[in-house]
């Protein structure tokens, strides 16, 4: 059982770490927050991080009532869920940058905290649809496993962002294009998975 969960914990720290990905969103972050001071960059990052916790954490904790409301199976939803996620993978791999990547911020607003940095870089259709892949069983331990790996998450990626100029000049653009790639791998191979259990669960195979 004790392997079986830390086996899961990886499993879930990896899905997480690919489909939000903080080192290749922190040129994101930076082209959004250009135009503020130090405090200022700290409060955006620790609001988007905070914003996109509660709401993957809302989905975590009613997915069951969200299924159960709109008449949604488990099997419709690993399937239709791991299409979404197949794809944003393949548009990783493809090296398809978000057109976020390109806002010029004339006028600096704070907002961006919560749109777009917290919807959808980082709580976007892909992260809940993993986060509630994942608690699809309904089991209260890998509930709060899948919750603190995400707080552990939303944590890494506050201090990456924080950390965003001197990460871009460490490793260097390329390094975190190759990164990106990478991901976009993992992020594909999880959708496959999905979509096969979906299949496998549909036709009792």
């Amino acid at each position: 059982m004790q392997n079986e969960l830390i086996a899961f914990t990886l499993s879930v720290f990896t899905g997480f770490f690919a489909i939000m990905n903080p080192i290749a969103n922190v040129p994101i972050f930076a082209s959004l927050v250009e135009n503020a001071d130090k405090e200022t960059k700290r409060k955006i990052s620790r609001k988007a991080t905070a914003i996109a916790f509660v709401i993957v954490f809302l989905f975590v904790l009613l997915g069951k009532s969200i299924f159960l409301l709109f008449g949604i199976t488990i099997p419709a939803f690993k399937i239709a869920g791991g299409i979404l996620i197949f794809f944003v993978g393949f548009e990783m791999l493809q090296s398809k940058k978000s057109s976020v990547e390109h806002l010029k911020v004339t006028a600096f607003d704070e907002n961006i905290a919560v749109s777009p940095l917290a919807i959808p870089i980082l709580a976007g259709p892909g992260t809940i649809v993993t986060a509630m892949n994942f608690v699809s069983s309904g089991s209260y331990p890998r509930m709060a496993i899948v919750i603190a790996v995400f707080a552990f998450m939303c944590v890494l990626t506050h201090w990456a962002f924080l950390l965003g100029d001197k990460l871009v000049l460490r490793i260097g653009k390329n390094v975190i294009t190759v990164i990106g790639k990478i991901m976009g791998l993992i992020i594909a191979i999880i959708g496959t998975t999905m979509i096969i259990e979906g299949i496998k669960v549909s036709f009792d195979l």
